[in-house]
C-alpha cells in the first residue's frame, strides 16, 4: 500500500520541491493559546464585542512574535494592516419574544428557546409581527431541478408559515436522488431559509430531529438564540424570509395531529418526488418581538510568511477565530460559550504553524494564516474574505482549513469533511501514509461538514480546499473509543458552555495532526505544483475559468 501511495507519479509531483523536515511543533505552546483564547477573560469570542478586541488583539501579539509579516487590508501608505475589515449587519431579539400556535382552536404558548428557537429577523424591520398565519409542510423544502425535485409543486406560500424537515430526503434510507446518507447542500438549513425567501413565505421552521440534524436541542437554542449577524446586504427579503427558527419534533408531532395528520407518513411520502405540499388545517402562527439592528465592523486576521521566488503564489492556512459569545446559562447557570476546542484550538493550531514557517526555510511561495471572523453566524468571515479577496483566488493555491484539532491522543488515520474530489485528498493520504497512518472518509457524511466549514467559500469558487479532520481509530482504545469521544462531545459539549480547557487534554495527537497539515502546506509552498479538482467535481469549471493565470 505504501508503494504505491509513493509511485513513481507522486514523487514527481513534488520533484522540485525543497521543503525541510518538520519544524518542531510545541504542544505545550499550543495548550497555552488555547487556554488563553477560550478562558472566561475572551468573553466566547463573539464577534464584534469586547471578547472580540481581546482576540484579535492576542492573535495580532502572536503572529508579531512567530515572525509573520501583516497581510491584511492595505493602508494609505502602501503598508499592509494585520487585519480586513468585514462589514456585517447584527440582529438582536429585543425583550421577550411571543410565539404560539393556534390548533384546533387551543392557543399553545411557546417559550423560547423551548419549543421554538427563533432568530432575530434579518430583513431590516424593528419589529416582526406575525398575527395567525396559516401553516404548510414542505417535506424537505427542495427545489432541485437538475433532479427533477419540487417540493413546493407550485403551492403559494405568501402569508403563511412552512414547516419543513432538516437533511436531505435520502437521510433515512440512504438512497435516492440526493446522495444517500451525505448531506447535499439541499439538507442545510441554511439552504431551507434561503428557499423560504424565493418562494415568498412569511418564513420557514425547521423541524429538529437529533440524528439528521447532526446535534441535539441545545445546539439549536444556542445558536439561533442569540445575536444573529450576516453581510450588508443591498435587498435582506432577497436572501431571508421574515420569519426563521426551529421547533422541536414532538411540538410538529402535535400539530399535525390536531390536524388529522401524521407526522411519520407525512414525512415518508417526503422522502418521494411525488410529495406535495400539505396544510395543517384549523393550524396557524403567531410571533411578536422587537429587533436591534446595527451595522458592525468585525476583523479578519491575516499574517503572511512572503515566498522567496513565487510571493505572488500563495498557501492560505485558515481557522476561525470567533465563538458565541455570552448567551443563554445552562443548567449550572454558565452563561459564556468558551469554544475551547471549536475553535480555540484550531486557532491555536494556526498560530503555531505560523511560527513553524516563520522559522523554518522561507517557502518559494507564500503562506498566508488567516483567522476569520464569524464562521459561528454563517461562514460570513470567509465569506467575506472570499468575495472580497486581498489576494486573487486565481493564484491561491489552496486553502486547508483547521475546525478543531486532535485532543485526545494518537490516531491510526485521518479524515477530512466531506469526500470532496480533488488532489489535495491525494495528498492527505499519502503524507498521512509516510506517517504509517490510513486515510478514513468523513465517519458522518450525512452531517454536511463539507459546506460547515471555512475552506467551503474558497472551494464554492474554485480554489481547491479541505478541512481536515481528526481519525477517530485511536492508538489507546481503538474506534470505538474514538467514536465514543467524538459523540459525548457533540452531545455534551458542542455549541454549549460545557466547551471549555481541559488540562487533562493531551498534546501527542495534536503534534501527530498538525504535522501533517505542515507537510502538506510545505509541499505545496515548495513546489510548482497546482492542485486540482478532479472530473465531475461541481467546484472544477469555476477553477479552470482561471486556468491561463497558473503557470
Amino acid at each position: 500500500m505504501k508503494k504505491l501511495l509513493l509511485c513513481a507519479a507522486a514523487a514527481a509531483a513534488f520533484a522540485t520541491a525543497a521543503y525541510a523536515a518538520p519544524a518542531p511543533l510545541d504542544g505545550a505552546r499550543i495548550m497555552q493559546d488555547i487556554k488563553v483564547l477560550s478562558s472566561d477573560a475572551f468573553e466566547g469570542r463573539g464577534p464584534a464585542t469586547p471578547g472580540e478586541e481581546k482576540t484579535v488583539a492576542y492573535l495580532i501579539q502572536q503572529m508579531k512574535a512567530a515572525g509573520l509579516q501583516p497581510a491584511g487590508d492595505k493602508q494609505a501608505d502602501g503598508s499592509r494592516a494585520w487585519t480586513q475589515d468585514v462589514p456585517l449587519a447584527r440582529f438582536a431579539t429585543k425583550g421577550p419574544v411571543a410565539a404560539s400556535f393556534t390548533a384546533a382552536g387551543q392557543v399553545r404558548s411557546l417559550t423560547q428557546g423551548e419549543e421554538i428557537a427563533i432568530r432575530a429577523a434579518q430583513t431590516g424591520v424593528d419589529r416582526l409581527t406575525v398575527k395567525d398565519a396559516p401553516v404548510v409542510f414542505v417535506g424537505y423544502g427542495v427545489k432541485a431541478p437538475e433532479r427533477n425535485w419540487d417540493d413546493f409543486k407550485g403551492m403559494d406560500l405568501k402569508g403563511k408559515v412552512a414547516l419543513v424537515l432538516v437533511n436531505d430526503p435520502d437521510f433515512e434510507t440512504g438512497e435516492g436522488d440526493f446522495g444517500g446518507k451525505a448531506m447535499t447542500y439541499y439538507g442545510r438549513w441554511t439552504y431551507k431559509y434561503e428557499e423560504a425567501a424565493r418562494q415568498g413565505a412569511i418564513g420557514f421552521l425547521v423541524i429538529h430531529e437529533t440524528a439528521p440534524a447532526s446535534y441535539g436541542w441545545a445546539t439549536v437554542k444556542n445558536s439561533n438564540t442569540n445575536e444573529i449577524f450576516d453581510v450588508i446586504r443591498k435587498d435582506p427579503t432577497e436572501a431571508h424570509a421574515p420569519l426563521e427558527g426551529w421547533v422541536q419534533r414532538d411540538l410538529a408531532v402535535d400539530l399535525m395531529k390536531a390536524a388529522g395528520l401524521d407526522f411519520e407518513a407525512l414525512k415518508a411520502q417526503a422522502q418521494t418526488r411525488d410529495f406535495k405540499p400539505v396544510e395543517l388545517k384549523g393550524v396557524t402562527f403567531s410571533t411578536d418581538y422587537a429587533v436591534d439592528a446595527q451595522k458592525v465592523v468585525s476583523k479578519n486576521v491575516l499574517g503572511v510568511v512572503p515566498g522567496k521566488s513565487r510571493p505572488e503564489e500563495r498557501v492560505f492556512y485558515t481557522a476561525h477565530w470567533d465563538h458565541l459569545g455570552v448567551g443563554l446559562p445552562d443548567a449550572k447557570g454558565d452563561r459564556i460559550y468558551n469554544g475551547a476546542l471549536d475553535n480555540a484550538s484550531g486557532t491555536a493550531a494556526l498560530l503555531e504553524l505560523g511560527r513553524a514557517f516563520a522559522k523554518g526555510p522561507k517557502p518559494e511561495r507564500s503562506v498566508v494564516f488567516l483567522a476569520v471572523t464569524a464562521e459561528e453566524k454563517g461562514l460570513l468571515g470567509s465569506e467575506y474574505y472570499a468575495d472580497n479577496p486581498i489576494y486573487p483566488l486565481a493564484t491561491t493555491v489552496a486553502s486547508l482549513n483547521m475546525d478543531g484539532v486532535n485532543l485526545i491522543g494518537p490516531t491510526r488515520d485521518v479524515t477530512m469533511s466531506g469526500d470532496a474530489p480533488l488532489t489535495l485528498k491525494d495528498d492527505l493520504v499519502r503524507v498521512a501514509a509516510a506517517k504509517g497512518m490510513t486515510f478514513s472518509p468523513d465517519p458522518n457524511p450525512q452531517a454536511g461538514s463539507f459546506f460547515r466549514s471555512d475552506h467551503f467559500p474558497f472551494a464554492k469558487r474554485g480554489v481547491p480546499a479541505i478541512s481536515f479532520g481528526s481519525g477517530e481509530d485511536l492508538v489507546d482504545g481503538g474506534k470505538a473509543a474514538g467514536k465514543a469521544l467524538s459523540e459525548a462531545y457533540v452531545k455534551d459539549k458542542y455549541h454549549q458552555p460545557a466547551d471549555e480547557f481541559d488540562p487533562n487534554w493531551k498534546t501527542d495527537g495534536l503534534v501527530q495532526e498538525l504535522s501533517i497539515f505542515y507537510e502538506m502546506g510545505s509541499e505545496l509552498a515548495n513546489s510548482k505544483t497546482w492542485p486540482e479538482w478532479k472530473a465531475g467535481a461541481e467546484f472544477k469549471a469555476e477553477r479552470d475559468k482561471t486556468a491561463a493565470s497558473r503557470k
